[in-house]
């Protein structure tokens, strides 16, 4: 079993923002593993006990993989993952997330490999007790290298409407690099 995680702030207010790109990358995951012929449930329901927004993608009968949204701060999105990894017992662990070290409209899939700074990865990191899992790394700065925002007021911006269309598109071929991944071999 495979579980993919993406990270962000539950808070409505954060919906369009930089910091909530793993949200929207692991909703496309989901509509990707259906195209690819996974039957998923009726979307995202929210578990209490895992503290996430929970969907199910089985292949045939069998639940395969186990896509999560932590309802926590971003920065503490380590406890909704740890709580996730105790119920399911994941052969293989996925984590899409935003990163200002990449630019916008790029992407990078990496294994133990994370951005420099970025306490919602480091807090998943810590309660894992590891940093030996896959990372879809979602670039999103675009900042004028002139005026640059500082990263943590950058994050928390919302993305105007080229830049939301680029990250989209950059989400859509980042989860199809991923199906062609060792991880899904078995399947595809």
């Amino acid at each position: 079993m495979i579980l993919v995680t993406g990270i962000g702030n539950e808070e409505r207010k954060y919906y369009r923002t930089r910091h909530n790109t793993g949200y929207f990358a692991v909703s496309i995951m989901r509509e990707a593993l259906r195209y690819e012929g996974f039957m998923s449930d009726n979307g995202f329901r929210y578990k209490k006990n895992l503290l996430s927004d929970i969907a199910v993608a089985k292949w045939q009968t069998i639940t395969e993989v186990i896509l999560q949204k932590n309802k926590t701060s971003m920065n503490t999105a380590g406890e909704a993952v740890k709580r996730a990894f105790d119920k399911y017992n994941p052969e293989e662990f996925v984590l899409f997330h935003d990163d200002l070290d990449i630019k916008l409209g790029d992407f990078k899939i990496q294994k133990g490999k994370s951005p420099k700074c970025h306490n919602g990865v480091k807090n998943v990191e810590e309660k894992l007790g590891t940093k030996d899992f896959w990372r879809v790394r979602i670039g999103i700065d675009s900042r004028d290298e002139d005026n640059k925002i500082p990263g943590e007021k950058y994050v928390l911006k919302k993305f105007n409407k080229e830049e939301f269309e680029i990250m989209k598109g950059t989400c859509v071929r980042a989860c199809d690099d991923l199906m062609f991944t060792e991880l899904f071999e078995k399947w595809l």
